[in-house]
């Protein structure tokens, strides 16, 4: 063995991840993705103005939802959290071999996903030559199709974020959204100066960015990890590391993806008026062209606390679990501070989500003053489609806190080796969510898709927790736990009442601007509510918050 391969202590051994404190680690992520949070709802509510509540908003949600699913999928831990731990271990053991399986596994990613971009794009053309000609079903697979190389492109940048995360270099790790979101809003705003506002061009230039982001993305990556990796050649001894990470890959992927996938689902039932007809089975379809485009709008809300805090907690933890998997008891301390800081965020999200949800939608896609078309289409969404929407965001609402926690349990299942458990579970989620959804759509519209995807997320949330206790023997709820959680759902009541009274003192909203004041209203006064009394009922879960250092290292 040469001198530059022999065994050696990397530096992220002692400065990654492991050493730092989660709460530290969740501060880095959250923050980043704050920013980045904030960038996609700049996005969409540019996008909203550009091609409002229409069929055409419509086709370009479907078009984005393709890119965006892998996205979220592998940018948002299911690729990393197979990565994560094969490479941290042999980071620790080999400088040299963790260089060589990174390698190998950039390598097979791009040259796996550019032959599936391929195929892709072989099937969407020969439906475009095949299917009946139809202008708005052309234009969503055209703009899939514009789209799709976007995913090779994400999923080597979702492996180069989890080198940066086992360098613990958690912030820039989670600054790839940002790319995106700069890429569509310079675009979209450029056509907005030029008055090009709902038309198939723009839709198709916005596609281009997207596309286009994601190489950046990529190139941003490798760069920033030009001091922490040699790409190496004589990768051959790293791929029986890398067939422990492929093998894992399909059930993480599963597990972790099932909100998702969920999501995806939606999309589909919600396309298809426009991909296959107003009629199913005979019967009139009970959502129209624009169903796609409210349900979009809707869950961009309802995964911003969870995109911005959800997913950096989830984040944060694993690598904690990772390190605690042989201490039963570090592990399980790790485990519940976790739920507890996801519960802490996630509980007075969806009471206060369902509170104000009305004039958020308004204030972010309603057509507002000087908006183009303010009956809907151009400009912003119609009367109708805020309120088709506010239908959708209540019936999301109630399961933020779900969300977030399956992402802290399925990554308790990965640190310990265990992929397979939470796989069965999200195959069953999604099975039940299907039967769910097309039950309810025919009663409650594009609402029984998220009512549908809220039950399913909240007993998947109960079955992992009690597979936790009785599988890894990592009880999540002990009596101090029991005890923080009934302290954090009292504070958010109090809360909710005090956004309750708040609201009903504010004016009807009438018109746009009494919205964008209820909105505004409702949401400081519920931030700090919630802030005052969980800092007087003293919750440590906002000590944990805003302490810095280690000294708040779990267990």
């Amino acid at each position: 063995m040469e001198a530059s391969e022999q065994p050696v202590r990397s530096h992220a051994a002692s400065t990654g991840p492991g050493r730092g404190s989660l709460a530290s680690a969740v501060r880095a992520v959250s923050g980043m993705t704050l920013l980045s949070r904030l960038g996609g709802l700049a996005r969409d509510v540019l996008v909203s103005r550009i091609f409002g509540d229409t069929a055409l908003g419509s086709a370009f949600s479907a078009g984005f939802a393709i890119p965006n699913l892998f996205r979220r999928l592998f940018g948002e831990g299911a690729l990393s959290a197979a990565f994560i731990p094969e490479y941290a271990q042999a980071e620790k053991q080999d400088r040299a071999e963790a260089d060589r399986f990174s390698t190998f596994t950039v390598l097979t990613l791009a040259i796996v996903t550019c032959l599936i971009t391929v195929a892709a794009e072989v099937v969407l053309l020969a439906l475009l030559w095949l299917l009946p000609a139809d202008a708005d079903r052309q234009l969503s697979l055209r703009l899939i199709m514009v789209m799709l190389p976007f995913m090779p492109f994400i999923c080597v940048t979702a492996i180069l974020g989890g080198m940066l995360q086992v360098h613990g270099r958690f912030g820039p790790a989670a600054s790839g959204p940002l790319v995106l979101n700069g890429f569509i809003i310079v675009v979209g705003l450029w056509h907005v100066i030029r008055g090009e506002l709902g038309s198939p061009m723009v839709a198709y230039t916005l596609g281009v960015a997207t596309t286009l982001s994601g190489l950046t993305q990529a190139a941003a990556f490798a760069w920033l990890l030009r001091r922490n990796v040699s790409w190496r050649s004589d990768w051959r001894e790293a791929r029986a590391r890398a067939k422990r990470m492929w093998i894992k890959l399909v059930p993480v992927l599963v597990g972790l993806g099932t909100l998702q996938i969920n999501t995806l689902m939606d999309q589909v039932i919600a396309m298809w008026p426009i991909w296959v007809g107003p009629t199913m089975a005979g019967h009139a379809y009970p959502l129209d062209e624009r169903s796609n485009v409210i349900i979009a709008a809707a869950q961009r809300l309802y995964q911003f606390p969870l995109g911005v805090f959800g997913i950096a907690v989830a984040t944060a933890v694993f690598p904690l679990l990772a390190r605690h998997a042989d201490d039963p008891s570090r592990f399980a301390s790790t485990l519940r501070r976790g739920l507890r800081l996801s519960l802490f965020i996630g509980l007075p999200a969806s009471a206060g989500l369902l509170l104000v949800g009305n004039d958020l939608i308004a204030t972010l896609f309603g057509a507002g003053r000087g908006a183009v078309g303010g009956e809907g289409g151009r400009g912003g969404f119609s009367p109708e489609g805020v309120a088709r929407a506010t239908a959708v965001i209540i019936g999301f609402a109630p399961a933020i806190w779900a969300y977030s926690v399956n992402h802290v349990f399925a990554r308790a299942f990965y640190a310990t080796g265990d992929t397979k458990t939470p796989m069965r579970v999200a195959v069953a989620m999604v099975a039940l969510n299907l039967l769910l959804n097309l039950t309810f759509i025919w009663w409650l519209r594009e609402a029984g898709l998220a009512w549908s995807t809220s039950l399913c997320a909240i007993i998947q949330c109960l079955i992992l927790g009690w597979l936790c206790h009785t599988r890894l023997h990592a009880g999540a709820i002990d009596r101090a736990s029991a005890l923080a959680i009934a302290r954090i759902a009292a504070c958010t009541v109090v809360m909710a009442g005090v956004v309750w009274v708040v609201m009903r003192v504010l004016p009807a909203a009438d018109r746009w601007s009494i919205h964008v004041i209820r909105a505004v209203a409702g949401s400081a006064v519920g931030v700090a509510a919630y802030g005052v009394v969980t800092f007087a009922a003293g919750a440590a879960e906002l000590r944990w918050l805003v302490r810095r250092g280690g000294d708040d290292e779990v267990g």
